[in-house]
């Protein structure tokens, strides 16, 4: 099923002028270097500005999803739904608003990141330097909509995927730690033998 027919689609906010961090007021806001390439989001460290008085359609607060419409990767994701405080979403980021009768923000975010979207995307890519997703080609991409128990499903499986391999990552780096310092340890020690000698 296409996107469009699962969701709501538009643009983030476009600032008239250079944005202005605030110490203190104005709106949390989202902007491209916010959204890591692994769908995190640091909520809690985003930088505020005065944006004034927002319509809602720029605004998320949880339930939503967030694309990455420019750059690379292309890729989107979930925004929690536990967020303190509606936070603004800027160009170049799309805000899409789906369905939730049909379809959950956390599965459709794991589906526009799947191997056969991401090739849909950068077939319709336009731009050299600096490549772009038209909001057509993020319209027409076309979603497997299972029913709502299998898409709780799948995205409890993706999770405990990703966990297992960021705890197989983590495992790698501390036992190429562990053997370095054995390895400068039996350096040091055979050393201080030939010295003795």
């Amino acid at each position: 099923m296409r996107l469009s027919e699962l969701s709501d689609i538009h643009s983030g906010y476009t600032a008239r002028g250079r944005l202005v961090p605030r110490a203190d007021g104005g709106t949390p806001a989202l902007q491209l270097r916010d959204v890591g390439a692994s769908g995190d989001i640091p909520a809690a460290d985003l930088q505020r500005y005065d944006l004034g008085e927002l319509p809602d359609r720029y605004l998320v607060s949880g339930g939503e999803v967030v694309f990455r419409s420019r750059g690379e990767p292309n890729t989107a994701v979930a925004i929690p739904y536990d967020l303190p405080e509606p936070i603004a979403v800027i160009v170049p980021l799309v805000v899409i608003r789906p369905d939730r009768a049909r379809i959950l923000p956390e599965f459709l975010a794991w589906a526009i990141n799947q191997p056969v979207a991401q090739r849909a995307l950068a077939a319709e890519a336009q731009g050299t330097s600096l490549r772009m997703i038209p909001m057509r080609a993020l319209e027409r991409l076309d979603i497997p909509v299972p029913d709502l128990h299998a898409q709780r499903r799948i995205v409890t499986l993706s999770a405990l995927a990703a966990r297992e391999m960021q705890l197989l990552q983590d495992l790698a780096e501390r036992r190429t730690q562990y053997m370095s310092a054995i390895l400068q340890q039996a350096a040091c020690t055979a050393e201080h033998k030939d010295i003795a000698r």
